[in-house]
Order: C-alpha cells, then structure tokens, then sequence
C-alpha cells in the first residue's frame, strides 16, 4: 500500500509535464498568428514556435532538441504552406541550442536565452531563406533584399518576448526537478 503512492505521485508528476509541455507549445502556436499589440515592429512578430523549441532544448539532449523542433515544424507546415519546410530549421535550431547548453557555451539564465534566441531567429530565417532559393521559389538576391530587415526585427522581438515563454517553463521544470530529487 506504501508502495503506491509514490509511483502514482510519480506518474501524475509525469503526466504534469506532458500536460505542461503540450499545453506551452499550444499556446504558442496559437501565438503566432496572432497580432497581439505591442509585439509587432514593422509588421513582423516573435517567431513563438522558436522561443519554445529554445526554452524546450536548454536542458534536454539533442535528440530531444531536435524532435521537439521537427515536431513543432511539421504542425506549423501543416497550418501553411510547407514550401519551404520549417520543420527543417526548428528541427537544426532545438538540435544545435541542446549542443550548445551541453557545450557549457552559454549559461541558464534570461540574457543567455535572449543571446540565443536572437542567434538562432537570424539562422532559422538563412535556413528558411536558403530553402527558398534551393526549391527555385526566388533568387538569393530578391530574398536579401527583401527578408533581412524582417529577420532583423523577427530576431530583436523574439529575443526581447524570449523570457515570456523561457522562464515559467524554466521555473516549472527546476520545481519539478527539486521535487524528484526529494
């Protein structure tokens, strides 16, 4: 009878994250086509779905990283157009954001995760328009002229709306994390 309790504490505890972490990734998919005041500049947004698969791979492998992105880029494809595909570069930004926390190249904290925020918004926008030119949709030089204010400003809003989405998640996952250990 002893023996019950903590499993079952154990799998709600579990259950809980999954809860959390469907839930956060939701809401910030539900984000992004949303024109919310104050988180537009130039008429370009936060790329929500980036600011998670970031905040999601600080402190998971990079296989888990990487899943989570391509996960959250095959939804995201299938709500638009998937030429290009943005399952490719969520998928390369939650891959190389894991490779860099395990690195120990940046810190956990909210200035760290706005630095890569900010980094990997300017790769994911290259990849993006790299994919553009290689399925023959544009040239590289109509892209240059055109998206790199955007993905200037995509990766400034992002970075600044990062801690929104990164610290109740980093919040909830330490509590979590303290409450195993006990």
């Amino acid at each position: 009878m002893t023996l019950a309790a903590p499993r079952s504490t154990k799998n709600r505890r579990k259950f809980l994250n999954w809860a959390v972490i469907a839930g956060s990734a939701l809401v910030c998919l539900l984000l992004l086509p949303m024109r919310l005041p104050g988180t537009e500049l130039l008429g370009v947004r936060p790329n929500w779905l980036l600011i998670w698969v970031v905040a999601f791979s600080v402190k998971r492998t990079q296989l888990q990283g990487t899943i989570a992105g391509l996960a959250l880029g095959l939804i995201l494809d299938g709500m638009t157009a998937s030429h290009p595909s943005h399952a490719v570069s969520l998928g390369i930004v939650g891959w190389l954001t894991a490779r860099l926390y395990k690195l120990r190249f940046f810190q956990e904290d909210l200035i760290s995760i706005a630095i890569v925020v900010f980094g990997m918004t300017l790769l994911y926008e290259a990849i993006t328009a790299l994919q553009h030119s290689l399925h023959g949709l544009r040239s590289l030089e109509s892209i240059w002229e055109t998206q790199h204010k955007a993905a200037l400003c995509c990766a400034i809003l992002s970075s600044l709306w990062a801690p929104v989405a990164y610290y109740p998640l980093h919040r909830w996952w330490r509590r979590l994390r303290a409450l195993e250990q006990v």
